[in-house]
């Protein structure tokens, strides 16, 4: 019989079926927010290793979820959470927050961009900064930015210290910042570096991959 049903609606009835289960419908709800290390997911759920494994499997069969390798260490990977993932579902997460920090390592391009695409999206206040800031915002990132109509501040990138108070939000942008002994961060978003590949289309890749987080995360967070 499921033969008969077209395919869309068998995808969606895999998916559900996936969902079924309480564990991987909590590891969804974590990663709607940002992507986690196996270990992190292990970690929240407090499940062994091969149990987290094979629950990941099950999404990933699914087309729920991707992996990738961490840029920082190669031996490290991400859980991410595709796009239509979710299509037809509604996460209940909900979180409150007076500011928005985004980190990455030099500040010089994707926090910047994540900082004034949120700006865009939402009323919450949002600031950037860098764990080894660089001297100035990469030109790529600021062509990107006027591309889609979006102006990046006429400032020089910022270190942590000169940003971060003890109440602020903070979500790293980049592996190697979040990886940084440190750093505490409320949500990652693993994006590869487009400063280190230096072409537009790294520079657009970049920035399609954080408007779509912050179309997404920016409604579910509210102003405290």
């Amino acid at each position: 019989m499921n033969d008969e049903l077209p395919p869309e609606v068998a995808a969606r009835a895999a998916k559900h079926a996936a969902l079924g289960d309480a564990a991987r419908l909590r590891i969804v709800d974590l990663l709607t927010l940002g992507d986690l290390s196996p270990t992190e997911i292990r970690l929240a759920l407090g499940f062994g290793s091969n149990l987290v494994a094979h629950h990941l499997n099950v999404l990933e069969s699914v087309g729920m979820i991707a992996r990738t390798t961490s840029e920082a260490d190669r031996r490290r990977s991400y859980i991410h959470l595709m796009g239509d993932a979710l299509d037809g579902l509604v996460p209940s997460a909900a979180v409150r927050a007076s500011k928005v920090v985004f980190v990455c390592t030099a500040n010089s391009a994707r926090s910047q961009l994540a900082a004034a695409l949120w700006s865009a999206r939402s009323d919450i206040p949002a600031a950037s900064a860098g764990t080894l800031p660089a001297e100035r915002i990469a030109p790529g990132a600021v062509a990107v930015a006027a591309r889609h109509g979006l102006v990046l501040e006429n400032a020089r990138p910022r270190a942590l210290g000169e940003v971060l108070t003890g109440s602020d939000f903070v979500i790293t942008v980049c592996d190697n910042a979040h990886e940084r002994p440190g750093v505490s961060a409320n949500l990652h978003w693993s994006i590869p570096d487009p400063v280190r590949v230096g072409t537009d289309a790294a520079f657009e890749a970049a920035y399609a991959e954080l408007d779509h987080r912050i179309t997404d995360v920016a409604p579910r967070l509210v102003a405290s």
